[in-house]
């Protein structure tokens, strides 16, 4: 397959993806949805900036995560596989869930706690932001079969026809064709927007970017299209923002006499199927053109964004629930949000998980390399 080794614009675009989601749960306090610690006040201006970020943050992360597992099983037969996956996903989903999350739940609930132990007495266990743990642990899982099947000769003929069809202008663009259509489709009968994997319209969405990560990885000409026709998909971005954000404001008063509800709410998704998908095949372009280069510390970050993802919410709503009783304005509190919950989770990653191998583990982490000894050196003849 295509990807065999890491790639430095990928690593990149998963750093820059987790931090968008990291930008977004700090906003989520003062936008005025339903998250687990509000303010008092809300910002119109961020909720109107936010609902447009939430079309493709996660799209990015799931596509990413599909290249990703391309490369963990180019090194791997299935059994080996299995085995990583639940290391580096399984593993620190339970952990998380009994000690990340617990906090979460204390705080956003901490008028019918006598004390934090009730969480456990009372097994009140949530998945939270881990969600995307769970989701992409299974399907890792049950996409196994189309990766081997990738992997074989057998796969000659398709991989063939789909080059083929992204040669085209507008080829990759019209491969999101289906996600359009079955996404509006599957609405209708799960129209929420819960992160269960049962919720067949969430889950079919972020598989189709996930599958799609690890086609575009089962060939270079795949990765050299993204970058020809990088312009091409950037004028589709820039117009699909365009209408998403016309529809976004129109008046209601405007198209009520015209549009059932149902209607309109199928035009919505599929304004917003179009801007995630116009915009991850953008990124994928152009990050090979600015993004593929070696760092110190890009290797540094790619390592720590894991841990990272899965200490963020917590320590943002332990850190909000206390910043949101301040007497200043919302930006003043989203600063102070972000300076402190940033600080505090690059020191519980630096000093209490990086040099702990249990805590790598619990965390996702691969060990780390011990540095060589003496008799390890190569020396002169």
């Amino acid at each position: 397959m295509s990807i065999s080794k890491r790639r430095h614009d990928l690593d990149w675009l998963r750093v820059i993806a987790i931090l968008a989601v990291y930008f977004h749960h700090l906003g989520m306090p003062f936008n005025g949805d339903d998250f687990h610690i509000m303010n008092a006040d809300s910002s119109k201006l961020l909720d109107d900036i936010m609902v447009y970020f939430e079309q493709f943050r996660l799209p990015l992360l799931f596509l990413i995560s599909g290249t990703g597992t391309v490369l963990a099983f180019s090194k791997r037969n299935w059994k080996h596989f299995l085995k990583e996956r639940t290391g580096r996903l399984l593993i620190p989903l339970f952990f998380g869930v009994l000690f990340i999350v617990p906090p979460q739940t204390y705080y956003q609930y901490i008028n019918e706690f006598n004390s934090y132990w009730q969480i456990y007495t009372e097994g009140r266990f949530e998945t939270n932001h881990l969600w995307f743990i769970e989701n992409l642990y299974v399907i890792s899982i049950i996409i196994i079969p189309l990766i081997i099947f990738l992997k074989s000769k057998k796969s000659e003929g398709f991989i063939n026809w789909f080059e083929k069809i992204s040669s085209y202008k507008m080829g990759l663009l019209l491969s999101g064709l289906p996600l359009i259509i079955l996404t509006v489709i599957l609405k209708r009968y799960y129209p929420t927007g819960s992160s269960s994997l049962t919720n067949l319209s969430e889950t079919f969405f972020y598989t189709y970017f996930f599958i799609s990560g690890i086609l575009f990885a089962s060939s270079k000409m795949f990765w050299e299209n993204l970058k020809n026709f990088r312009l091409v998909h950037l004028n589709s971005f820039i117009i699909s923002t365009l209408l998403f954000y016309g529809y976004y404001f129109i008046p209601n008063t405007i198209v009520e006499p015209y549009l059932t509800v149902s209607v309109r709410w199928d035009i919505w998704y599929v304004l917003c199927s179009l801007l995630g998908w116009c915009f991850v095949l953008t990124i994928l372009g152009y990050g090979q053109v600015y993004f593929n280069k070696p760092s110190l510390y890009l290797k540094r970050m790619n390592e720590a964004i894991y841990p990272f993802y899965i200490l963020h919410q917590t320590v943002i709503i332990i850190c909000a629930y206390y910043i949101i009783q301040l007497d200043l304005n919302i930006p003043a509190k989203f600063i102070v949000l972000l300076v402190i919950s940033f600080f505090i989770i690059v020191v519980i990653y630096r000093f209490a998980i990086y040099p702990f191998r249990i805590m790598r583990v619990l965390f996702g982490m691969k060990p780390r390399k011990r540095p060589l000894n003496k008799s390890q050196l190569p020396t002169k003849n």
